[in-house]
């Protein structure tokens, strides 16, 4: 069915554009963004291009996750911790991201350092958002019986509320995992001098539109590729749980 559906979408896209008179600057067709795929890989080194976004999309994924777990934890935790922390942390989601792309440029330069911490910005809310509420929302009466089996807040930890976060925090990793590319992408339009996110920006400056759809599909491909390796691996560490289908979108 969905092999149909891509099948018929194609043929759509090849000589629906040109049968209603849209020039292909507007829309190109498939045949088209097919050629210009072939050439970009002759031409504009689209490998490396790839492996660059590749690892940026990877760092910020991984220290996003990482420091939005750890800071989601500690917040549940302690709520003297998230009193303290709260507003701040709410101003720093409030503030749009893209604002802190050229910021990053000026400190870091035309490196790397400035897209991964774009994306690790976008990747950290979500994730440290479904930590927090999982931890919140763990029954009280549990931590009380635990309690009275002189359990400490470390056993406490590891034996319930971490088991307990674990399901809304692989939710937040599969939105993190399509933010990711979407971080690294504005980064690179911010100062970057390498990546499929400069070289569309470079083709949408030069009005390439097929090259245009070619870093934007193969920007989908990096996001989906992603998504899949979170519910691998999220299957892999909640087996005990009924198993996610690749095609259901998670949310927090």
């Amino acid at each position: 069915m969905s092999v149909g559906f891509l099948l018929a979408f194609l043929a759509v896209w090849e000589w629906v554009p040109a049968a209603v008179g849209l020039p292909n600057y507007f829309v190109p067709s498939v045949s088209e963004v097919a050629v210009e795929f072939v050439r970009a890989f002759e031409t504009e080194r689209m490998f490396y291009q790839i492996g660059v976004t590749s690892l940026e999309v990877a760092a910020g994924f991984v220290i996003g996750a990482l420091l939005g777990a750890l800071i989601g934890f500690a917040l549940g935790i302690s709520p003297t911790a998230e009193f303290v922390m709260s507003p701040y942390i709410l101003a720093l989601q409030i503030a749009p991201k893209v604002a802190f792309a050229p910021l990053f440029v000026l400190w870091f330069g035309f490196t790397l350092y400035p897209r991964i911490l774009v994306a690790i910005l976008i990747v950290f809310f979500p994730i440290m958002v479904n930590v927090l509420s999982a931890v919140r929302a763990v029954d009280p009466a549990l931590i009380n019986l635990a309690r009275s089996f002189d359990a400490n807040r470390r056993q406490i930890f590891w034996k319930i509320e971490f088991p307990a976060s674990l399901p809304p925090f692989f939710a937040g990793l599969r939105i993190g995992s399509t933010l990711a590319v979407i971080g690294v992408v504005v980064g690179e339009f911010a100062g970057g001098n390498q990546g499929l996110g400069v070289v569309l920006a470079t083709a949408g400056g030069q009005a390439n539109t097929p090259l245009v759809f070619v870093c934007i599909i193969l920007l989908t491909l990096i996001g989906v590729i992603a998504y899949c390796l979170v519910i691998l691996l999220e299957r892999r560490v909640l087996h005990y749980m009924p198993k996610r289908d690749f095609g259901h979108m998670s949310t927090p």
